[in-house]
């Protein structure tokens, strides 16, 4: 007698991951009074989700993004770097410092999605795209690989709810249209009102937005895609950060 074939419902999967995210962000909303101790909270449930969810080779954190000039970031609440090659550059007491070199993706998270918000998220989005990314090349068993063309950063928002109704239709687009090209967001999502992801060519935005229902699939897999086509984080040219230390400071004798 030939066996059954067992099967599993994956978009039932997420829609139930995404009713526990929306119950968990609600519930952060309503119970915790302190601003600093909510937005905490909700932090936290999206790091959570990434980190859990993504493959291995990716790490989610709130870090400061440096380069080897000594460029800072602001301090971003959702980063997605590589896990496998980067080091961090300094971890203490929750404060986290990455490599430029090592960033995917920068996320804002949010409440709620507003023009205010969104305009913050661009301009935070920014601080990471601008600092300067080294490229070394890779020595492999066969010889050598050149060294990279660093890769554009993905830059997004994430949020429960919107502030617009409706929540991801025209005064959302016209708020994209005041980002600039270092500012512009390619991916977010608000959970009770979609998932959306944004082409852009020369200043226009061309936006795709998702039903509700599905903003979290739609999210991720979207996300997912995007981190697939980027590849592998080109390697940190080393001696670009040992320069540093050589200007700064009496060399020693190594």
């Amino acid at each position: 007698m030939a066996s059954q074939q067992i099967t599993v419902d994956i978009r039932e999967l997420f829609l139930s991951l995404q009713k526990q995210m929306q119950t968990r962000l609600e519930t952060n909303r309503c119970h915790i009074a302190h601003p600093g101790s909510k937005g905490d909270a909700t932090e936290e449930c999206w790091r959570d989700m990434l980190g859990d969810y993504l493959p291995q080779r990716y790490r989610v954190e709130r870090a400061f993004v440096v380069d080897c000039d000594g460029g800072l970031s602001e301090q971003i609440d959702a980063v997605i770097i590589d896990r496998q090659y980067s080091p961090f550059l300094f971890c203490q007491d929750g404060q986290k410092f990455v490599p430029a070199e090592s960033v995917y993706a920068a996320f804002e998270i949010k409440q709620e999605i507003s023009r205010d918000y969104l305009l913050y998220a661009g301009k935070k989005v920014a601080s990471v795209r601008r600092l300067r990314r080294t490229s070394a090349q890779i020595t492999h068993a066969g010889g050598t690989f050149k060294p990279r063309p660093p890769f554009p950063i993905i830059g997004g928002i994430v949020t429960l709810a919107s502030s617009w109704n409706p929540p991801l239709n025209g005064p959302f687009r016209s708020a994209l249209s005041e980002l600039s090209n270092e500012q512009q967001l390619d991916t977010g999502c608000v959970l009770q009102a979609g998932a959306f992801e944004c082409t852009w060519e020369n200043g226009d935005c061309e936006v795709r937005v998702s039903e509700s229902t599905d903003a979290l699939i739609t999210f991720f897999l979207r996300l997912l895609a995007r981190l697939q086509a980027l590849g592998t984080v080109p390697a940190m040219d080393i001696e670009e950060y040992e320069r540093i230390l050589s200007l700064r400071g009496p060399k020693s004798g190594m």
